[in-house]
């Protein structure tokens, strides 16, 4: 049984500091071109058929900003 996984971001209150992105052994994540209410590029599911749901990100995300689910496929 396959694991699909999908992250949701608060996008107001991500850095994009990218520690996700590099933590990401998916390639699912990048920054977006577009900018928060505070200027930051904010994370995004660049990739998003890649997403496993293993939450690294969310792990090691330093504002705890990201939320990870997982659905047996």
């Amino acid at each position: 049984m396959a694991v699909k996984g999908a992250i949701v971001v608060d996008i107001e209150k991500c850095k994009g500091c990218s520690v996700c992105i590099a933590n990401c052994p998916t390639n699912t994540i990048a920054l977006s071109n577009e900018v928060n209410g505070k200027g930051f590029n904010f994370a995004i599911m660049a990739n998003p058929d890649n997403c496993t749901g293993c939450t690294n990100c969310a792990t090691v995300c330093p504002d705890a900003v990201i939320t990870v689910y997982r659905v047996k496929i």
